[in-house]
């Protein structure tokens, strides 16, 4: 058992030796952005040596402004490479008439000379310009494609789904290489014949995997030729160098955001909350968004200081200020108006972990669930409680049969089973959906099978496969600290902990108090690969040994006596026919 429980320092990444940067903010933005967005660095350089016939790209981002000013600020500097060409015309107007000629200057109405462009929602005057007559004077409006003539124009995808004539007119303009002016008014022609402007830009859309997805079913043809890149908002941490990158990427976005000098303690802090965020000790965030917030936070918190301690206050206060619900739900289990046992044992049930999600709701939490099985004599079937109701959703309908199905396969049995089992989620009355549960349902199962009690002590998380190994699941520090909670506000015992999956460790970041618990024996986490490591935590006893009692043993006498008994009860033509077949 103990060879299975963690030390407090494996619940929060290690943070002892973390340096903070020499420079508070990087030397070359670009070689920092070319470092950790290497692919897409490469995709916005080849952009601007791409054939005037191949002028898009398509990147996938989240919609957010703060990706847009990124990707434009990286354009600015690549583009400050190349030379700048002055294109488009200048419009003369000659009483009726209007007519074009090359630009020659800057000061030219429809001159430009490139330059980076971007805008999160558009539209069609902003885009396009428009033309306006005013005391029959004509007037000719530049819009965004105007401004962005010879340089690169960064626009939202999900902004021109939502308007697709303005899509239709900016893939003409696109494939024609020409701008015409057309009346707002279908039913007024324009006053005066306007000539065409040469146009060429290099158009960057935007947006999320669905938008994409929408635009390459709109688009084939476009989709397939377009330049193809994403903003990759994790790195990974594999060593020292790939940490001092992040934290160059993050003085990068609090230079742009304008944000303090970092002190030194500022960085662990910074980095375990940055390890729930991603969910792996591994991983970091990239986020500029997410980034962003914590730097403002923590300076709201600390008089415009970045420290160790303002970000702390920050975390606390953010947590305390969303933890309403959490705090209504734990209530209810402290009022035993939710039966959540932390002490004793019970035969066929177990507590398990579920993270709830509200809509609307900003913080996922953790909440025990009481499991209980109860089985009787009867024809092998497994209830599935939850699927008959029309409360379970299809993974936890998989993980049930999964888990099953294991149980079958270790019993060997030569005939059906002979016991029928109901499995439900107690005071469960919304959707019950994941397999991360299944590991605590199976072991309800067994006990209810064996009639050895489970601990209410310990709590379980975890999915199976049919092999009886332990799968790894997700919402493990919300999980573990929701049943922490509730032990410590009905007073740590020492034997209270949780069992979780071993491949989970790695995305452990906890909060300080549970990992002090830990630390001084109040508490306790247990990491185990298989159903077999397991059931000795909660039941005291082994489930397969050659000899000596264990859980398989007690099943498989169970099921013995309900046979033998069975026979007894059979008409004796039967028996008869039964004691031929097995001589």
């Amino acid at each position: 058992m103990t060879n299975n429980r963690l030390e407090w320092h494996a619940l929060q990444p290690v943070t002892d030796g973390v340096q903070p940067p020499n420079a508070q903010a990087p030397d070359a933005d670009i070689s920092c952005f070319a470092a950790v967005q290497s692919r897409l660095y490469n995709g916005l350089a080849l952009l601007l040596k791409t054939p005037a016939k191949r002028p898009l790209m398509l990147i996938k981002t989240p919609e957010n402004v703060e990706y847009q000013a990124l990707l434009q600020e990286v354009m600015v500097e690549l583009h400050d490479e190349e030379e700048a060409v002055l294109t488009g015309g200048a419009y003369n107007f000659s009483g009726t008439s209007v007519d074009l000629q090359p630009a020659t200057s800057e000061q030219d109405n429809f001159a430009s000379t490139g330059g980076i462009h971007r805008a999160d929602w558009i539209e069609n005057e902003q885009l396009f310009g428009c033309v306006r007559l005013w005391k029959e004077k004509l007037v000719l409006e530049p819009g965004l494609v105007h401004k962005a003539n010879g340089g690169t124009l960064i626009l939202s995808l999900r902004a021109l789904l939502a308007q697709p004539l303005l899509w239709l007119r900016l893939k003409q303009i696109l494939t024609t290489q020409r701008f015409d002016w057309h009346s707002p008014d279908e039913t007024r022609p324009l006053p005066v014949t306007i000539p065409s402007l040469p146009m060429k830009f290099r158009l960057i859309l935007t947006g999320e995997r669905d938008a994409l997805a929408d635009f390459q079913e709109m688009e084939p043809e476009l989709a397939e030729q377009a330049l193809y890149s994403e903003f990759e908002e994790n790195i990974q941490i594999i060593d020292r160098e790939a940490l001092g990158l992040w934290m160059q990427w993050v003085l990068k976005v609090a230079a742009s955001e304008g944000a303090g000098p970092i002190a030194g303690d500022f960085w662990p802090v910074l980095l375990r909350e940055a390890v729930r965020y991603t969910g792996d000790q591994d991983t970091l965030p990239l986020c500029p968004a997410w980034l962003t917030r914590q730097l403002q936070d923590a300076a709201l918190h600390g008089d415009g200081a970045l420290s160790g301690e303002s970000l702390g206050t920050a975390l606390e206060t953010r947590e305390w200020r969303e933890g309403f619900l959490a705090e209504r739900v734990r209530d209810e289990i402290l009022l035993d108006q939710i039966l959540i046992e932390t002490e004793g044992e019970m035969v066929g049930q177990v507590n398990a972990l579920s993270v709830i999600e509200f809509p609307g709701h900003p913080r996922a939490f953790g909440e025990p669930s009481r499991i209980s099985c109860v089985v009787h004599i009867g024809d092998g079937e497994f209830t599935d409680v939850e699927r008959k109701a029309e409360l379970g959703g299809n993974i936890h309908a998989k993980g049930m049969m999964i888990m099953q199905a294991w149980l079958i396969a270790e019993l060997e049995l030569d005939q059906q089973l002979p016991f029928s089992a109901s499995i439900v989620f107690e005071q469960s009355y919304s959707e019950v959906d994941g397999d991360s549960a299944s590991l605590a349902e199976l072991c309800a199962l067994i006990s209810a099978l064996s009639g050895q009690p489970l601990t209410q002590q310990i709590a379980v998380t975890g999915s199976v496969d049919q092999f009886g190994r332990v799968q790894p699941v997700g919402g493990l520090n919300e999980k573990i600290e929701g049943f922490f909670h509730i032990c410590q506000q009905r007073s740590l015992s020492g034997s209270q902990g949780i069992i979780m999956p071993a491949a989970n460790v790695r995305h452990l970041s906890l909060q300080q108090e549970v990992v002090d618990a830990v630390r001084e024996g109040n508490f306790h986490i247990w990491a185990v690969s298989s159903v077999e490591e397991a059931l000795p935590l909660l039941t005291g006893a082994e489930w397969d040994r050659e000899t000596g009692p264990c859980l398989l043993k007690l099943i498989q006498e169970r099921i013995a006596q309900i046979t033998q008994q069975d026979a007894r009860h059979r008409p004796w033509p039967l028996r008869w026919l039964n004691w031929f077949n097995q001589s």
